[in-house]
């Protein structure tokens, strides 16, 4: 229901004479009244408690009747938004719940604050404030929250909130003595340090970070999942550091061995059974009841793993990256896990090394064998730090930027270009002994990646299907020129990746779009003899290209029309008088100059 904004401000006006004007406040202007401001008299209730911003009034509000500033950050209650927010831009990946998107339908929560500690701005109501100078504000008698806040001119802004319950502030505190003092400290304090632990009962569903509960059966031991992580400066595996639900991530850690030849077989850290032999508990109140299997999951192998091998002086099947894919239902739980496994080869030597990698996903349970589309940069626009889509054929991908190794040298993996992100990378490539139309194919898929992007997404959730919302990367390839050396070879050694984009809708909120990209190669004359490895680079820069809408034009100027006989009497009056009474023309002829420029003004 709109509310008129002059009957939200019930004010009192206090005209004072010329230079008289309320005194200021002599503390730090802030987000809140002082009692020296006019947001504290008359009344005014406390500020509102739901996380809002500072409203920012726009200028030429101060004047006497309110004019509507810029929504304010959402506000973070538990309601069932879902219906309300058909657009959810932090819905970033398809099929998955999005962690503290209180608008994401994947998660199918009836309330999320119930899961989720906060709400993502963008995914739950803003609220709205009616502000007008401050100067002009002697005392509030208004019924509304009102609070005094400094606008961009550093001009003090008196405002109201609209249409909000008092439900949605808090109350005021009570006074605190020598009396009472226990009777809060018990209410609302939670237990001291020194108590005794006391058995709770588990939650009823798994909260977004709460540690997933596992059971060992064959030993009745009640666990938690593990997700190994680095410390230090070696990066060394520590087990102690719990998988949280709903946080997708992947950590990277290593494991030194004193003896590979007897850890080969006996340390469980090789052995990919040690990853599966155990079930996950839907729910944490499945703890209550272990013996009762259908709050357990078991862990789906999805491809065979062999076991560790001693076969003379190698180390076989020794587990390198571990991946979990867990499937979820909102409040009810966990419905599938399965794992699958990399494995090396390891060289029985002193001081052996393993690098270890484990990844866990998290996506939304589906009845239905369909596979979900990839993650999202955007929804619709692009996110700045998200990664830049490329497509090749029909294959959706990154578009990535070269990566090196320690020693320097091109790595197969590569860095993925994130959007909005200026970066640049290099590594050195080894020449192979081959002709110089294969050494240039080589270079040039070394530089753009293999597949080679072809086209570019507009936006951050473009649909592979859909060729409209894809644009084509343009090309400039390195121009051979005729040369004096018989015996060199031009080959690519930079690529420069340009991307161009620009916000475009509403200025409230803006959607990042790509509008062109193009690829530039530059090339180097270098001897099929001479030269063992050449240094190359990638760089990418992108370049905002939007365009400000024009601004509000003044406001209409009033154009004063007169009917066509308004001089008439005058013209009577003159031509009867003019010869009689010449004397009291001037003073007739002032007073329709009089006239024309009160009306005119």
């Amino acid at each position: 229901m709109y509310t008129s904004p002059l009957a939200l401000l019930q004010v009192f006006f206090l005209l004072n004479p010329e230079g008289a004007r309320p005194q200021p406040s002599s503390s730090p202007s802030g987000p809140g009244p002082t009692p020296s401001e006019p947001g504290s008299q008359g009344g005014t209730l406390p500020a509102s408690s739901e996380g809002t911003e500072t409203p920012r009034a726009v200028p030429g509000t101060s004047s006497v009747f309110p004019t509507l500033g810029t929504p304010s950050a959402p506000e973070n209650g538990a309601v069932d938004l879902l219906p309300v927010l058909p657009i959810c831009v932090c819905d970033l990946t398809p099929g998955t719940c999005d962690i503290n998107c209180c608008c994401d339908r994947d998660c199918s929560l009836l309330h999320p604050r119930s899961v989720f500690s906060f709400c993502l701005p963008g995914s739950v109501r803003s609220s709205s404030w009616v502000c007008v100078d401050n100067s002009l504000i002697f005392r509030s008698n208004s019924p509304f929250p009102s609070r005094v806040f400094m606008d961009l001119n550093g001009i003090k802004q008196f405002c109201v909130h609209v249409n909000n319950s008092k439900l949605n502030y808090f109350q005021k505190p009570q006074t605190v003595n020598a009396s009472n003092f226990q009777t809060p400290a018990t209410e609302f304090g939670g237990q001291p340090f020194d108590s005794v632990l006391q058995t709770q009962s588990p939650p009823p569903f798994y909260r977004a970070g709460d540690p997933i509960l596992t059971y060992l059966s064959k030993w009745s031991v009640l666990s938690l999942l593990r997700q190994p992580a680095g410390v230090g400066a070696g990066g060394l595996c520590i087990e102690s550091n719990p998988a949280g639900f709903l946080e997708s991530k992947s950590t990277t850690c290593v494991r030194f061995f004193k003896n590979l030849a007897d850890s080969c077989t006996s340390d469980p850290a090789l052995n990919a059974v040690s990853y599966y032999n155990f079930t996950v508990l839907k729910v944490p109140r499945g703890m209550t009841d272990l013996q009762n299997m259908k709050f357990q999951v078991p862990i789906t192998l999805v491809s065979q793993a062999a076991s560790p091998l001693l076969a003379g002086n190698t180390c076989q099947n020794a587990v390198s990256q571990i991946i979990y894919e867990i499937e979820t239902n909102g409040t009810f739980g966990i419905q599938k896990v399965s794992v699958s496994f990399g494995q090396t080869n390891l060289t029985v030597e002193p001081g052996a090394s393993l690098q270890q990698q484990f990844i866990i996903r998290f996506r939304a349970f589906q009845s239905t064998a369909t596979s979900p589309p990839g993650p999202r940069s955007g929804n619709p626009g692009y996110v700045v730090g998200k990664t830049l889509l490329a497509l090749t054929g029909d294959i959706s991908h990154s578009v990535t930027l070269l990566q090196s190794q320690g020693d320097g040298t091109c790595s197969v993996r590569r860095h993925k270009v994130q959007f909005g992100v200026n970066a640049m990378s290099g590594c050195k490539l080894r020449l192979k002994n081959v002709d110089c139309s294969h050494l240039q194919q080589e270079m040039y898929q070394t530089l753009h990646g293999r597949p080679r992007p072809e086209h570019v997404a507009i936006f951050g959730n473009a649909d592979p299907a859909q060729k409209s919302e894809w644009t084509r990367i343009l090309i400039r390839n390195c121009s051979v020129s005729a040369t004096h050396c018989t015996s060199c070879c031009v080959v690519p050694v930079s690529l420069q990746t340009q991307v161009l984009w620009a916000y475009i809708g509403l200025q409230s909120n803006p959607q990042a779009h790509v509008s062109g990209a193009r690829f530039l190669y530059q090339c180097q004359s270098i001897k099929d003899s001479q030269v063992t490895e050449v240094s190359l680079t990638t760089t990418v820069t992108f370049v905002d290209i939007t365009q400000k809408p024009e601004p509000p034009r003044g406001q209409p100027r009033t154009n004063w029309k007169l009917p066509f006989d308004f001089f008439f009497p005058f013209k009577v009056a003159f031509s009867k008088g003019a010869d009689s009474q010449k004397g009291s023309v001037s003073p007739v002829l002032i007073l329709c100059l009089l006239l024309l420029g009160v009306l005119l003004t």
